[in-house]
């Protein structure tokens, strides 16, 4: 029973003889939520939620989102602001320190992001003795978290410490990421340059070679500036409340990072993306007939899942994917590509939004329907793709751990679990164990 009481709202039940009283607490949006934290002192029972669907793990300032109606906010600024707006530094900023950067702001950050930018140089043996084939998010991870061992976390924590490790790890990720693409096709390491900005500097340090002059395209710039921002937080992901839990143990910034980049690898998250890719190339292999792969995606017993559409949050159409349309379409159009891949995208998006199957059941594109083609487009590797998620959402990891870091509500993540194993029971006479008993007989 939902009630009112001293102008506060509560849910009122009985079990088991008790009576239990359950304060609603409302968000700054309206949302509301109960508050279950004495759930089980009250009652003795505890909630089951697989997947963590219904259960909100924390208060947070970070990222509004409402899926029902397709909005998408950080900070409050909605999310086709900031990319029409800003360049990534500044959503990074945005995120980390909870406000846009005033023009002195902007200039200390890019600063520090320069000058911060190069890794130690006995790292470079790392990239060295890792096998020639090895997946690039298995690199990444293990050398964030080896920076831990070379910039050891400043527990001191003033505000200017704080900002030079944060700092640190968003500029050099781009640098370690960079690194391990040269290191999987065997080039030589370029390094970040103070001339250029950061999404300038990533692209010379992936693609510039002795025997290379790469020309820095402002559009391919901006359309990755775009990503990184579509990319930079999404809530309590996956990844993100994997960064919160490893930080509720009081592990440091680099070691939770590093926990959140795995978990951003498996394929229904952050490797959705190069799903998407594979299945248009399947697609297009299979001669581009759109209208079987619609009626595959229909069938339960057809073994085939549509990549790219549907979203845990978003019954709707994701804005990021909105987005990540548009700037597909510029970014091809400028630099005069037909993409077969695209207009199998398009096709099969015009067909499933007209379709009652995927209308009732609330799939839509999502943000990974159509990024893939804008890395290629670009020219990042498909291996690469889950790499790219990762330096784009890295803002949003540091954000979320340090407001972890700062509730005073919070405690180290323990969740409960309802055991259905077997029943208590003991060693048999004589002292033997159930199998030697078994094999005497």
């Amino acid at each position: 029973m939902n009630r009112r009481e001293h102008g506060g709202e509560y849910i009122e039940f009985s079990y088991d003889g008790r009576s239990v009283r359950l304060p609603i607490v409302t968000g700054t949006e309206g949302d509301k939520a109960i508050d279950i934290r004495d759930l089980r002192k009250q009652s003795g029972l505890i909630t089951l939620d697989p997947g963590l669907v219904n259960t909100g793990s924390c208060r947070s300032g970070i990222t509004y989102i409402d899926g029902e109606r397709g909005i998408l906010r950080y900070r409050g600024y909605p999310i086709e602001d900031l990319v029409e707006n800003c360049e990534f530094v500044e959503v990074a900023y945005l995120l980390v320190h909870g406000a846009l950067p005033k023009a002195d702001e902007r200039e200390h950050f890019s600063d520090l992001l320069n000058r911060h930018s190069m890794i130690h140089e006995d790292m470079r043996n790392f990239f060295r003795n890792y096998p020639e084939h090895a997946h690039p998010m298995a690199v990444l991870s293990a050398m964030v978290i080896s920076l831990s061992t070379f910039y050891p976390e400043l527990e001191s924590s003033s505000d200017e410490e704080m900002d030079i490790t944060v700092t640190r790890l968003l500029s050099k990720l781009r640098t370690i990421a960079a690194f391990s693409y040269k290191k999987s096709v065997g080039e030589p390491f370029v390094y970040p340059s103070h001339r250029l900005r950061y999404c300038e500097n990533f692209l010379n340090m992936m693609f510039s070679s002795p025997v290379v002059d790469y020309q820095i395209d402002p559009k391919v710039v901006r359309a990755l500036d775009q990503l990184l921002i579509l990319h930079a937080d999404h809530g309590q992901n996956c990844s993100t409340s994997t960064v919160r839990l490893v930080g509720s143990s009081g592990a440091n910034l680099y070691a939770s990072v590093a926990a959140g980049i795995c978990a951003l690898w498996g394929h229904l998250h952050g490797g959705a993306n190069q799903g998407v890719v594979e299945m248009f190339e399947r697609i297009i292999r299979d001669g581009g007939n759109v209208d079987k792969v619609i009626e595959l995606a229909k069938r339960k017993d057809s073994g085939f899942r549509l990549m790219g559409f549907g979203h845990r949050v978003y019954k709707t159409y994701d804005p990021r994917a909105r987005l990540a349309k548009k700037v597909c379409h510029d970014l091809l159009e400028h630099l005069g590509k037909s993409d077969a891949m695209l207009d199998i995208a398009m096709r099969l998006e015009e067909k499933a939004l007209k379709d009652d199957y995927f209308i009732e059941r609330g799939l839509y594109p999502n943000v990974d329907f159509y990024t893939g083609i804008i890395f290629q487009a670009i020219g990042i590797p498909t291996n690469m793709f889950t790499v790219m998620f990762a330096i784009g959402r890295l803002p949003g990891w540091i954000a979320q751990w340090l407001e972890h870091r700062a509730d005073r509500e919070q405690k180290i993540g323990r969740p409960r679990q309802l055991y259905v194993g077997p029943h208590e029971h003991h060693f048999g006479g004589g002292g033997h164990r159930p199998s030697e008993r078994a094999s005497a007989k």
